[in-house]
């Protein structure tokens, strides 16, 4: 019999202990028969982060990723969700790769990770092959990231890292605070705008530069989710969230 109310499917999400924004944003994006159950990776909040702690920081974070995996696997889920991005970033395509097959090998079941949803996300664009990216990160990560989607056929014309100074000032950007960094990141060299880092919080954002751009504007949260639905045949079109949870 399927769960009460996870009648269609069980997520178990992983996310460190700091993100106060990706179980908010799924539970946004969630449809009915649906059910998300999180996991928390504890992670201490680093202060003042900086290029040389950024990365020491991000592998602590990896290490206790099975825990939260072990944990997240008593409730049955039957798909796993990465909420946490910078480390399906490391080490290009092969990173991302052997990131998906240690969690699959702990749990049994699929696992969706952030870096490779973002490029099922723009391929699921037409002619999408010029990107322009934003994190919270720091430059050190940021080269990661652009590593990542060269692996993966894209051309990184333009890259920000907000540096922020702890895990948990990721949350506290505004959007005010972003509007200047897309505006900046925008060009016509560029065929789509992405956002990386699950603690900073622009699904809505990035919905509404999408539209003022004329381009995908392609929000890690929104992606994330996305991937995590049709990996379980799950077709289901969100409003209000950008293009691709309407149309793809």
């Amino acid at each position: 019999m399927p769960d009460v109310l996870g009648w269609r499917a069980v997520f178990g999400v992983m996310g460190p202990s700091t993100n106060t924004v990706v179980q908010p944003d799924f539970e946004m994006l969630r449809p009915p028969g649906i059910t998300a159950h999180y996991s928390r990776i504890f992670t201490p909040n680093a202060k003042a982060i900086s290029n040389d702690s950024f990365r020491s920081g991000i592998s602590l974070i990896g290490d206790n990723t099975l825990e939260a995996v072990r944990s997240v696997m008593t409730c049955e889920p039957d798909h796993l969700i990465m909420g946490m991005s910078a480390v399906t970033f490391f080490d290009g395509a092969a990173g991302a790769d052997r990131f998906i097959r240690q969690v699959e090998e702990a749990s049994g079941i699929g696992v969706t990770i952030g870096s490779h949803a973002c490029t099922a996300a723009l391929r699921a664009y037409p002619g999408v092959r010029r990107i322009a990216f934003l994190s919270p990160y720091w430059p050190v990560m940021n080269a990661e990231v652009a590593r990542y989607f060269t692996d993966m056929g894209f051309s990184v014309v333009r890259e920000r890292a907000l540096q922020c100074s702890s895990w948990t000032a990721i949350a506290r950007v505004t959007p005010a605070e972003l509007v200047p960094v897309l505006q900046a990141l925008d060009g016509d060299d560029v065929d789509a705008i992405v956002q990386v880092g699950t603690n900073l919080s622009m699904v809505r954002l990035a919905a509404a530069a999408e539209l003022f751009f004329g381009k995908p504007v392609i929000a890690i949260n929104a992606a994330t989710w996305w991937h995590a639905l049709r990996s379980r045949g799950i077709a289901d079109r969100v409003s209000g969230f950008g293009r691709l949870l309407e149309e793809f």
